[in-house]
């Protein structure tokens, strides 16, 4: 018999008719086999033994995890180990005492447990069900055990704990055998049981399979407590099913059940919300609740989710005639609720009126405000939002100041010079209070004084960030740079380039292209060469554009030669030259007479011959950037007229047409006049007729270069019909037309008819000069119109144009 008792003690089943009564004995007892190797063990275990734990295979005890603390040989005692673990040797013996039966044997489970009938509480019942819970059967039987002993009663801690395991976590409803089985034991429990459980699938927003317990609820013959109706109410308004809610509502009101705040906030909020504010309080009057700030904030809440913002102004005045004062939390949730619907305006109205009653915004909801008027373009009440943070003793910090100067200077139109003033005060600001801009506003900031002109001011801001430990990169630099050199301050450009390397910030190809360009524009080649063999040297390769600026300004300087070496290398470094880089070398060969060169060129910009592999290169880019254009087409079209191969140009400019590039009337007018210096007017005039066709109208230079041709044909008449037809186009021609005009009428003897024209060059603002005057007065003078003669000579001696000797 005591071989049989040991063993059973040793095997955990606790079938002990007389279990030991001291616990110091079970816990030596405890340690004792834990601590022991299963070898020491051979020879204990009675194989007649029904009950061995380690024989029999339906036992699950608690696993080896859960007892790693015992195999430890530290010094500590077993209570501080226990407590290491969070469970308590006791939850441990009841746990693998339970673990141990197999279901049939309760009765001997019960008997060991008697021993602990004193120590039963909330702590140690909560621990024993958490260790059994891969045994939700013998679970629930422990907790109607645990039920059952006099001075214990089960808390909502200990039925959560118990819900938590008989839930599958496969969202199936717990089975009804166990709720069956506590029901037989004790009804209310498992009336308060099923309601916790509505109430906790409510709180995880389960609403269906609450209701599905709701009705398993009613089915037991129970009715739902208060604390479910009111849970349900909640979870019904969090799903937008109002109208669930309120049958829901109903039925709780019929079992004589009032909603407690929280809830009645929710539901009057949920009314609000769909514009139901009427019925929200006709509810709060059923309800015989009594008004307070809280419940009104909820509706005014509502109020503005529906977007009746008149409502929600009126709520304030219901609020204080109900003798509730708005606070700081009902003037956040209505200047939040109209700030998320745009309505601007009302927000400046409800600031001034909580401002006035000593409730502040908070910093997070004065920088959305700021945000919203600058994105709305109302930067000067932004800027008044900035005054009215300090004065509520919020101190506007980086977010505030920032996004104001990056709304005005953000963007690519440019802000007027009052708006600009503004962000210059709260740039002002902002430097006095610490603050300091982001790169991106250093430089939109920069960018924008610059192109008021502003450029030491620009500078200056570059420098104070710098002083308050803000580092500008690249794009900053070259950005400040770019305005200088559009505003023709190239020396300041170059002054803060040179600063730009000292502070080792390395510019790039745009920095580098920036200045050389510029420095072309105004004739400072050699500069600009220097820097394009300082970028190279230091491993910035140029770009087209790059390129392109350097060798536009040796062919502005007659310099060809320069340009084509710089082309070659262009060529040779695999950069791709663009319609612009062609169209100027053939403007500038063709300018220095070299038409042939300027033929070669435009040869290898359509066969791209010369660039190696230039299919592969011509893969990565438009094919816009090869083909000639408009201005391409005219610069040669021009060049050729001016060596009269007028012939080569007129063909060009059919290739043009059928190439798809419309001829514009820079082109028309070049081939014009180059079929009038060549004496060809019938082709002059085919040209002509050709672009009227294009829509185009003849200009001053066009109508010029045909009564050129004219006069030099003396065909006068003809010429006369192209002067006027210049004049009803507003074509204004200037004192070598018109002299020209009358000299030819006077040497065909058309006196009378040059004196008009001369006359009606006066009205038309163009004034005789010296030659008109004596082409004149000749023409009086072959025409024996002597008396006019001397009569023109005085006046021409009156309008200060002295005749010459």
């Amino acid at each position: 018999m005591r071989k049989r008792l040991f063993n059973s003690l040793l095997s955990y089943s606790k079938s002990l008719h007389f279990p030991p009564r001291n616990p110091q004995l079970n816990r030596i007892i405890f340690q004792f086999i834990s601590t022991s190797s299963p070898a020491n063990l051979d020879g204990l275990i009675d194989p007649d033994d029904p009950f061995p734990l380690q024989n029999n295979p339906r036992v699950e005890p608690v696993s080896a995890q859960d007892f790693a603390f015992l195999s430890s040989d530290s010094g500590t005692s077993t209570k501080q180990k226990v407590n290491a673990r969070k469970f308590s040797l006791d939850a441990v013996l009841i746990a693998n005492t339970i673990l141990s039966d197999n279901g049939e044997l309760w009765y001997r489970t019960q008997i060991f447990l008697r021993q602990f009938r004193g120590s039963i509480n909330e702590k140690l019942v909560v621990e024993v069900l958490n260790l059994v819970k891969m045994k939700p059967d013998l679970a629930v039987k422990f907790f109607i055990w645990a039920g059952k002993q006099s001075g214990y009663s089960h808390t909502v801690n200990v039925i959560n704990s118990l819900l938590d395991l008989l839930e599958s976590g496969n969202d199936d409803p717990i089975p009804e055998k166990f709720l069956l089985e506590i029901r037989d034991d004790d009804e209310v429990i498992l009336k308060k049981l099923l309601n916790l459980l509505i109430g906790k699938y409510c709180k995880n927003g389960l609403w269906n399979m609450a209701l599905e317990e709701l009705g398993r609820l009613k089915d037991f013959g129970y009715k739902p407590s208060r604390v479910t109706y009111c849970a349900l109410v909640q979870v019904f308004l969090q799903a937008d099913r109002l109208d669930t809610a309120h049958l829901v509502y109903g039925e709780m009101s019929d079992a004589g059940f009032r909603m407690d705040g929280y809830t009645l906030r929710c539901y009057a909020y949920s009314l609000c919300r769909t514009g139901q504010w009427r019925e929200a309080l006709a509810l709060i009057e059923k309800e015989e609740f009594k008004v307070d700030t809280a419940l009104y904030t909820k509706m005014i809440s509502g109020l503005c989710e529906a977007s009746l913002f008149e409502e929600a102004m009126d709520f304030l005045n219901r609020m204080r005639a109900d003798s509730c004062v708005p606070d700081v939390v009902t003037y956040r949730v209505l200047l939040c609720g109209c700030l998320n619907k745009g309505q601007l305006d009302m927000c400046k109205i409800i600031l001034n009126i909580m401002i006035a009653e000593g409730c502040y915004p908070s910093l997070g909801i004065f920088n959305s405000l700021v945000h919203a008027y600058c994105r709305s373009g109302d930067y000067s009440f932004a800027y008044k939002l900035l005054k009215k943070m300090v004065k509520c003793g919020c101190q506007p910090g980086h977010v505030a100041y920032n996004k104001l100067i990056s709304s005005i200077c953000g963007n690519e139109e440019l802000p007027s010079s009052d708006v600009l003033e503004l962000a210059e005060n709260a740039y002002s600001k902002m430097l006095a209070d610490g603050v300091v801009l982001n790169k991106i506003n250093v430089s939109n900031f920069s960018r924008c004084l610059c192109s008021v002109g502003k450029f030491e001011k620009a500078c200056k801001i570059i420098h104070e960030m710098m002083r308050k430990g803000f580092i500008p990169d690249t794009s900053t630099y070259s950005k400040v740079i770019a305005h200088l050199c559009n505003a023709s301050k190239v020396e300041n450009a170059f002054l803060l380039f040179e600063e730009m390397k000292k502070n080792g910030v390395v510019p790039d190809v745009r920095t580098y292209t920036i200045l050389i360009d510029s420095f072309c524009k105004v004739g400072l080649i050699e500069q600009a060469r220097n820097w394009f063999d300082e970028m190279v040297k230091g491993g910035c390769a140029p770009n087209v554009v790059t390129y392109t600026a350097l060798i536009h300004a040796y062919l502005k300087a007659r310099k060809v030669s320069k340009a084509d070496e710089l082309f070659e290398m262009m060529l040779s470094k695999g950069c791709i030259p663009n319609v612009v880089t062609y169209t100027a070398l053939i403007d500038g060969h063709c300018k220095a007479g070299q038409i042939e060169k300027a033929c070669q060129i435009f040869a290898r910009m359509q066969t791209n011959a010369e660039i190696p592999d230039v299919d592969l290169y011509f893969k990565e880019v438009d094919n816009e950037a090869k083909t000639p254009n408009v201005y391409t087409y005219g610069a040669l079209v021009d060049g050729l007229c001016k060596v009269y191969k007028v012939k080569e140009a007129h063909e060009l400019l059919e290739g043009m047409s059928a190439s798809g590039c419309k001829p514009n009337r820079v082109v028309f007018g070049a081939l014009i006049d180059g079929f009038c210096k060549a004496g060809k007017l019938d082709e002059a005039q085919e040209v002509f007729s050709e672009m009227l066709e294009h829509g185009y109208d003849p200009n001053t230079f066009i109508y010029s270069s045909l009564m050129n041709r004219l006069f030099k044909d003396k065909r006068m008449d003809l010429a006369l019909k192209v002067l006027f037809k210049m004049l009803e186009n507003s074509c204004t021609p200037d004192v070598i037309i018109y002299t020209e005009m009358i000299d030819g009428l006077c040497k065909s003897g058309k006196t009378d008819e040059a004196y008009k024209l001369m006359l009606m060059m006066e009205e038309k603002g163009c004034y005789p000069n010296v030659v008109t005057y004596t082409a004149m007065i000749d023409g009086f003078g072959k025409a024996g119109k002597i008396d006019k003669g001397l009569e023109l000579l005085e006046q021409m001696g009156s309008k200060g144009c002295a005749p010459d000797s």
